[in-house]
């Protein structure tokens, strides 16, 4: 159930920023420099947060607002990082992720 979110990856630096074609918070941004606070937040960009810290455990700073998610990573990005973390926000939206 749901739909696979469409993501763009471009990395710089320590940072990987992911556009999506659709929007997953409002225009106000939220931001999460660690996994407890993502955590905490049951709102929709708390819980994708969360799921990024979870994903990969150098991630250091998650930012969630409209259709974008920014991740900070310690240690830069490989292409598999970027992939796994993007597979992460793709998959948000889905009930039974494949």
């Amino acid at each position: 159930m749901g739909q696979r979110i469409e993501v763009t990856a471009t990395v710089v630096d320590d940072v990987v920023m992911l556009d999506t074609d659709r929007s997953i918070t409002g225009q106000d941004g939220t931001e999460y420099p660690t996994a407890e606070e993502a955590g905490a937040d049951d709102r929709f960009p708390g819980r994708l947060a969360a799921r990024v810290f979870e994903a990969d455990e150098a991630t250091a700073y998650v930012f969630v607002s409209s259709n974008s998610v920014v991740v900070r990573r310690r240690g830069g990005w490989t292409d598999a990082e970027t992939a796994a973390v993007s597979k992460v926000v793709s998959d948000f939206f889905l009930f039974y992720p494949l």
